[in-house]
């Protein structure tokens, strides 16, 4: 019924970011078979949401166990049930808590995947230069840290930062050799980078609205609709008249200096 069916969060996501499977199952290979003394037996997955990623992590690499920390208790309890589905719930641990000054032990793999301001409460972009010191001391010797991060494609217009989100400024995100530089500055090598391509930013923002777009059409007199509608369309209007081919998301496989 409208009065009690609720609209429904992410549902067409396997990730909470522009990530296809094809580039996923290609990190998965890369990072469960990282060079080092012995292979990966820990991962530490900070700001995880429901942290897919590890758990296709978890499956490749047997004896491995992880733990992922959020704040958001709803994308905890669906990673909790995803692991439990797949056989992986001995081996992963979902904890409400900040990631910010964590006392989690260094982890072989350490994930931060669009998730680097959960790391520090300076402002962008110092904020990132303070994660990535911070995930210099949560990697294990000869460990890996995947890092997801946004830059700037090209110096957005005044009227795209406009369109962008409350406040929206052009020193918000750094290029993408800067990004890179600054992994250097924090004591890693970056052995990998890759960036998003427009396709899984395509799918990724739609896949975000998708499930809502298509409770609105159905569920127009909801007491919900009004709210759900203003949010859902806002975003969209961000996205096409904002931040579209001019936000990126880089992944770097960072490797730290001995």
């Amino acid at each position: 019924m409208d009065d009690i069916t609720a609209p429904p969060r992410l549902t067409r996501l396997a990730f909470h970011g522009p990530l296809s499977e094809d580039r996923a199952a290609g990190m998965v290979r890369r990072l469960a078979s990282a060079a080092g003394p012995t292979a990966p037996t820990t991962v530490l997955d900070l700001g995880c949401g429901w942290g897919e990623l590890m758990l296709r992590l978890l499956e490749a690499m047997p004896g491995a166990s992880g733990v992922g920390v959020d704040l958001n208790e709803e994308d905890l309890a669906r990673g909790r049930a995803n692991a439990e589905g797949r056989g992986l719930a001995e081996r992963v641990h979902f904890v409400q808590e900040s990631a910010a000054g964590t006392s989690r032990d260094p982890a072989d793999l350490v994930l931060c995947l669009g998730a680097s301001h959960a790391l520090s409460e300076a402002r962008p972009p110092e904020h990132t230069a303070a994660a990535l010191h911070s995930l210099r001391s949560l990697v294990t010797p000869g460990g890996r840290v995947l890092l997801g991060e946004g830059f700037w494609q090209r110096p957005p217009a005044p009227g795209e930062l406009a369109a962008m989100w409350p406040d929206a400024s052009a020193s918000e995100f750094h290029h993408l050799g800067d990004l890179a530089d600054l992994a250097v500055a924090a004591g890693f090598r970056p052995a990998w980078i890759e960036t998003a391509s427009n396709d899984e930013w395509e799918e990724f923002e739609s896949a975000y609205r998708s499930d809502v777009e298509e409770w609105l059409a159905t569920h127009p007199g909801h007491p919900l609709a009004e709210e759900t509608r203003d949010r859902v369309d806002r975003h969209r209007d961000r996205w096409l008249r904002g931040w579209r081919g001019v936000l990126g998301m880089a992944y770097l496989t960072l490797v730290p200096v001995a």
